[in-house]
């Protein structure tokens, strides 16, 4: 039985290069690369137990945090790694990782739903049975479209509140959009209005999302909430970036002090997610596809938010072990914008795709409109 000790690739020195002296055991090896490691056992293929690490911090060069570590072979016995040896069976195939938490926005969202309905069903009783109220506005007939409406509808029937649903053809003018959203702001009975996006082509879509009322913009998307929301003060935040701060609130994932880099800088995800990061106290780097050496920002963040529209733009290899990995894309593919799998067991935290995000944009939609609801008829949440 040979002690198997890990050797940092930073020295950039090979064994057998002249010079170079290994050291005699794991824990001396441990010691002089001052590394936190997760350990991982691996069959050798002459039955020894071959150690091998995954980085999480490197406290002598954190240039080097990403870095694969490389093993060597010594002709030295070393008491530990043959302790080990003996408790585990030669051709025991079992590896230890590290053990990401995973950020369920599925599970999380169905927690929130119950929540919520027991505050809808106190609502009723105080405001003489009226319910909240969200109108959703679908122009043309862009399946996916139409899918997540329905979804949104249904939604709102699980924890209680109603929903309205307005569909307008392709052929819709500006000015026919604008006028239906106008009857949606004179209804009092509304309380949350979505213009579902996108609208098509002949449409100025800025222009009527701006038209909703900022007491009914429950999905966060009018120039003046999001201007509010930047400088902090009360608005309604977009629902994709304010779902994943709720996801990332709930699960405890710290944000103060961290480097947060987010990759996409739509008006109603990649921006929004900036400020609201920027507002936690994090330091915060927006990037996008045109982002000269991407991977080498991307390479520096504890927080990596993928919302670029892309199937698996941004790659594994780009992401530090330990960073926290939030991808708020989905693709046809079945896939998000960042290449997820190869991370699972080398990063601290992940939003998985799909149950991760999507859930909880929903959610958050449905709850905003709640609170609204909750203001409109004078029983403000607690």
């Amino acid at each position: 039985m040979y002690c198997h000790s890990t050797v940092t690739n930073y020295t950039r020195r090979m064994v057998g290069e002249e010079g170079f002296e290994p050291p005699t055991s794991c824990s001396q090896s441990r010691r002089a690369t001052r590394l936190r490691y997760t350990p991982k056992y691996y069959p050798y293929e002459r039955g020894g137990i071959l150690l091998t690490t995954h980085l999480a911090v490197n406290n002598m060069n954190k240039d080097f945090v990403n870095r694969r570590t490389i093993c060597t072979r010594f002709a030295q016995r070393c008491h530990a790694c043959e302790n080990r040896a003996a408790k585990s069976p030669a051709n025991d195939e079992r590896e230890i990782s590290m053990s990401a938490l995973v950020l369920d926005g599925k599970a999380l969202a169905q927690q929130f739903e119950q929540e919520m309905r027991a505050r809808v069903e106190k609502l009723k009783q105080k405001a003489d049975g009226r319910k909240p109220i969200l109108a959703t506005i679908l122009v043309g007939a862009d399946p996916a479209s139409a899918t997540y409406v329905k979804m949104k509808g249904n939604a709102c029937e699980r924890v209680g509140m109603g929903s309205i649903r307005v569909e307008l053809a392709d052929t819709t003018t500006t000015e026919q959009l604008l006028a239906e959203i106008e009857k949606l702001n004179a209804n009092p009975d509304v309380h949350g209005i979505l213009l579902q996006h996108p609208v098509p082509e002949q449409i100025d879509e800025r222009l009527c999302f701006d038209a909703i009322d900022l007491e009914k913009d429950v999905d966060g998307v009018t120039c003046l909430g999001f201007g509010r929301m930047s400088m902090g003060e009360s608005a309604y935040g977009c629902a994709t970036p304010q779902g994943i701060m709720r996801l990332l609130e709930h699960y405890k994932v710290p944000l103060e002090s961290k480097h947060a880099v987010v990759v996409g800088r739509s008006a109603i995800l990649g921006k929004p997610m900036a400020m609201m990061l920027l507002n936690a106290n994090a330091t915060v780097t927006i990037c996008h596809s045109r982002t000269k050496d991407l991977a080498a920002h991307i390479r520096q963040a504890d927080i990596v938010i993928g919302a670029v529209g892309k199937p698996e733009f941004i790659k594994a290899d780009w992401i530090k072990d330990g960073a926290v990995v939030v991808d708020a894309g989905y693709h046809p593919q079945k896939c998000g914008d960042i290449e997820l799998e190869p991370l699972t067991g080398r990063v601290s935290a992940y939003a998985p795709v799909p149950g991760g995000v999507g859930p909880m944009t929903i959610n958050t939609l449905i709850f905003q409109t709640l609170e609204s609801a909750e203001k409109s008829l004078g029983t403000p949440s607690v």
